[in-house]
């Protein structure tokens, strides 16, 4: 992964599994990141969309997903539920993005983060949510 985009969702996946995990304020987060994190290192607009998105859209997302998983989301790992969250996220309300490039990001995201074989369970995951969320864009 290289760029400002691959960099925003690797904080992004960052930020959520923290929020997972502490339950801490989003806005707190952004701040966080903001401050520990260079300068135009990062499209903050992009990170910031990201992180307030899920959230917003978490039953939604979740409901999306729930039929391609194998048990009930809170029991997936917090680095893959992180990932498939926001691969979600990306594949609903950024059409803007071709859904290969958000699955093969959440993919390297979980390899880098993730257990080892997680990023398979990603793959097949994103891939089944993309045929229901875009098929137009999947078959053609």
């Amino acid at each position: 992964m290289s760029g400002k985009r691959s960099k925003s969702r690797q904080l992004a996946l960052q930020a959520l599994y923290q929020w997972q995990l502490a339950s801490q304020n989003i806005k707190d987060i952004i701040q966080q990141f903001k401050d520990d994190e260079k300068p135009n290192s990062y499209e903050e607009e992009y990170f910031a969309d990201l992180i307030r998105g899920v959230p917003t859209h978490l039953t939604e997302l979740d409901e999306a997903l729930a039929p391609y998983l194998d048990r009930a989301i809170l029991s997936v790992d917090p680095v893959e539920r992180a990932a498939l969250r926001l691969g979600a996220y990306e594949l609903a309300h950024h059409p803007e993005v071709p859904y290969r490039v958000v699955i093969n990001e959440a993919v390297e995201l979980t390899k880098v983060f993730g257990a080892e074989d997680g990023h398979k369970y990603i793959n097949g995951v994103l891939d089944k949510l993309a045929k229901k969320l875009r098929p137009v864009e999947v078959k053609g």
